[in-house]
């Protein structure tokens, strides 16, 4: 492959996890393999974003800020992933990464209920717009994920098509553009990484009645959502190989 798939850092795990089990990039770079190049930024210290047309793909990690604060790194960071699914270049947005993708296209993003967090392992269920979707439709019906975040997306972006959904979240993954997803939950975290998780979630964020021990119990393989990874790595690899560009200007609507 000649465009590398820019992984985009968003924010970086606890020191400890870090110390230990290294950090979002390379977890993502982990899942994608070696089936696809890449290259990883900063994208709270980054100067200047690269132009889409020298990249091949675009994921974006989960990151402890809050999408609703609009740092202005994060503004910037929307900004140009318009113009990234404007000209085409597949984007797989992940947590932070999903929930900035939906407010750059005018999506909301806000607080759950009570502020609580969702996290451990969740059963995800895919919804009627998974059928035919470059990512999703070989995924199962119901399939386990690993999930922390205390915002969600509360309103899709006009056109976006939802994707999956969970007991507890209604907007699990969506698709806006032709090939920009943005999934809730953590298909690049190890069982080892959500019971780090959640031992390491400060007392002062944890919800009233919080179980470490429980939630820890509770964690499941989650190798469907896992395959998410590869799979985004196989259809940027697809389009690579069969030398389409991306255009210049393409459209939004899904």
């Amino acid at each position: 492959m000649s465009r590398p798939v820019l992984i985009v850092a968003t924010g970086s795990t606890f020191a400890q996890i870090a110390e230990t089990q290294g950090d979002f990039g390379a977890w993502i770079a982990n899942g994608l393999g070696q089936a696809v190049s890449h290259c990883q930024v900063d994208a709270q210290t980054i100067d200047a974003w690269p132009d889409p047309s020298a990249l091949a793909g675009v994921v974006l990690s989960g990151s402890h800020s809050m999408v609703s604060d609009r740092e202005p790194w994060s503004e910037r960071l929307a900004h140009w992933l318009t113009h990234c699914v404007a000209a085409d270049v597949p984007v797989l947005g992940i947590c932070y990464g999903h929930q900035l993708l939906a407010h750059a296209f005018g999506g909301r993003v806000s607080d759950r209920a009570n502020h609580e967090f969702e996290i451990g392992t969740h059963t995800v269920e895919l919804s009627a717009g998974a059928q035919g979707d470059p990512l999703f439709a070989a995924m199962p019906q119901r399939f386990d994920a690993q999930l922390v975040h205390r915002q969600s997306v509360s309103r899709l972006p006009e056109g976006a098509l939802l994707l999956a959904a969970s007991a507890g979240e209604a907007c699990q993954a969506f698709r806006i553009g032709r090939a920009a997803w943005g999934v809730q939950f953590h298909p690049e975290f190890s069982t080892h990484a959500m019971r780090a998780y959640i031992h390491a979630m400060p007392a002062d964020a944890r919800d009233a009645g919080y179980d470490a021990d429980a939630l820890s119990a509770g964690v499941r393989d989650t190798s469907e959502a896992a395959s998410l990874l590869p799979r985004f790595a196989a259809f940027v690899r697809a389009r690579e190989s069969s030398g389409q560009s991306h255009p210049a200007e393409a459209g939004v609507a899904a």
